[in-house]
């Protein structure tokens, strides 16, 4: 009866796709065919018996329990309004430079990916912020599109990114899973800080393909990029004295953030739940040397933190349901069984999950690929000599490629929200496409060096 869990796979990714709720979706479909199979005598109770030790400790992971700690310091920076401080500033820094604006867009979506690692919020505040200003400047609408979404999008990889927390639970489970398959009893786990470190020059290497491809149309093709121009009309304030003292200001308070963050977890200082709670404490001070913090921001900061925080855990809950129920009904087997022999190994299998995932990053959130799919497939490449680490930044990679990708991409539809009707939505899919050709240009990079991703965690190590 193992075929029955494809169906159950299958009948949940259609659900999700016509707009279930996840975790409803994920565990009453789940027990649905449990009962079924077990009217039939074809199910061990035993899977069920274990859905609430399973609950017990999805709520008492503390490795999970960073992730309220980085929703709140993402909406915190939000709320401080660090990002129009550090656009203008670095706009102004670069107005000599034709391109400047585009390059200080980049460069902010980096810092606020390091600081708030919230994809959407990034978008929004980016383009709410730069948008105007750079279609007041003459820039292409394509470029400017484009170039936003890319920058929002830089949260997925960067670290502290929320996904890298949920993948690091999720491949350390496959890793202990593959490694017991072969017969090893003390099974080696991978933490946040190992994919926070293997994702640390990827991400630094795509900011980089996006600062050369501003330059690139800077320098070939002029008449869209054109200098920044200091003017007193849509949010860009004139040029005033003392620039070094406001660069300083402005740059130091996220950065040294970033640093005791992920510093303190690279390094092996501080578990990923203590770097949250410092990254917490961090953004309530920045807002208040900002003078941004009161009543009105901690409340809707707290009430946003705990709504998030609420759907992942609800999430988590319905995939254990889900999990349990699909292995129950012989799914590791089949999953085993038919991808473990697909000629050409661990490169044919990586590549048809790669294109699989890409697909479904277009319908689902990350979270409900991370764990529906990715516990799938998995063990199954690790078992064929896939590295752990280079795996996630890999899936990670993907589903940030996923996200800009027409006609679903995420972050599309998070910048089609806040542009005004003289944005064209053909503008902003047409405008995306030469830096998902950079991403996919990563990924090539690492599958062709993975020292890219694991170099750095080895060496710390």
């Amino acid at each position: 009866m193992e075929w029955l869990s494809l169906v159950l796979f299958l009948l949940v990714l259609v659900a999700l796709m016509i707009g279930f709720p996840v975790a409803f979706t994920l565990a009453g479909v789940s027990l649905l065919f449990a009962f079924g199979a077990i009217l039939v005598g074809v199910f061990d109770m035993a899977f069920i018996n274990a859905i609430p030790s399973r609950i017990y400790s999805i709520m008492t992971h503390s490795t999970l329990l960073a992730v309220p700690l980085f929703i709140f310091m993402g909406l915190m920076l939000e709320k401080s309004k660090i990002a129009d401080q550090l656009l203008l500033t670095l706009a102004e820094v670069f107005k000599g430079v034709r391109g400047g604006l585009g390059i200080a867009v980049i460069l902010v979506g980096a810092l606020l990916a390091a600081s708030t690692g919230l994809v959407g919020a990034t978008v929004v505040m980016l383009g709410l912020l730069a948008l105007p200003t750079m279609l007041h400047q003459g820039y292409c609408p394509k470029l400017a599109s484009g170039t936003i979404c890319a920058s929002g999008t830089l949260g997925q990889i960067i670290p502290p990114s929320i996904i890298l927390i949920l993948l690091a639970d999720v491949i350390s489970n496959a890793y202990q899973q593959a490694q017991l398959q072969q017969g090893i009893f003390a099974p080696e786990t991978v933490s946040v800080g190992d994919l926070f470190a293997g994702a640390l020059i990827p991400g630094l290497v795509l900011v980089g393909l996006y600062l050369l491809y501003m330059l690139g149309v800077a320098f070939f093709q002029p008449h869209r990029v054109p200098k920044f121009v200091a003017a007193t009309q849509h949010g860009v304030t004139q040029t005033q004295p003392g620039l070094l003292v406001r660069v300083v200001k402005s740059l130091i308070p996220p950065i040294a953030l970033i640093l005791l963050v992920l510093g303190s977890i690279i390094l092996g200082i501080a578990t990923p739940t203590e770097a949250g709670a410092l990254g917490a404490l961090g953004a309530l001070a920045l807002a208040l040397l900002k003078n941004q913090l009161s009543m009105a921001t901690l409340n809707y900061v707290m009430r946003n933190t705990l709504k998030l925080t609420s759907m992942i855990f609800l999430i988590f809950i319905g995939a254990a349901f889900f999990s349990l129920v699909f292995r129950g009904l012989g799914g590791d087997d089949l999953a085993h069984d038919l991808l473990g022999n697909l000629p050409g190994g661990l490169f044919t299998l990586m590549l048809l999950t790669m294109l699989f995932l890409f697909i479904l990053g277009f319908f689902l959130d990350f979270i409900e690929i991370t764990y529906v799919v990715v516990p799938i497939v998995a063990p199954v490449l690790l078992l064929l000599g896939a590295d752990p680490i280079w795996l996630a930044i890999m899936i990670a990679i993907n589903l940030q490629t996923a996200f800009l990708t027409p006609p679903f991409g995420f972050a599309l539809f998070y910048l089609r929200g806040v542009a005004s009707d003289v944005l064209k939505t053909v503008d902003i899919y047409k405008g995306v496409i030469p830096f998902i050709l950079l991403q996919l240009g990563l990924l090539a990079l690492l599958a062709a060096w993975p020292s890219l991703a694991t170099w750095l965690p080895g060496y710390l190590q």
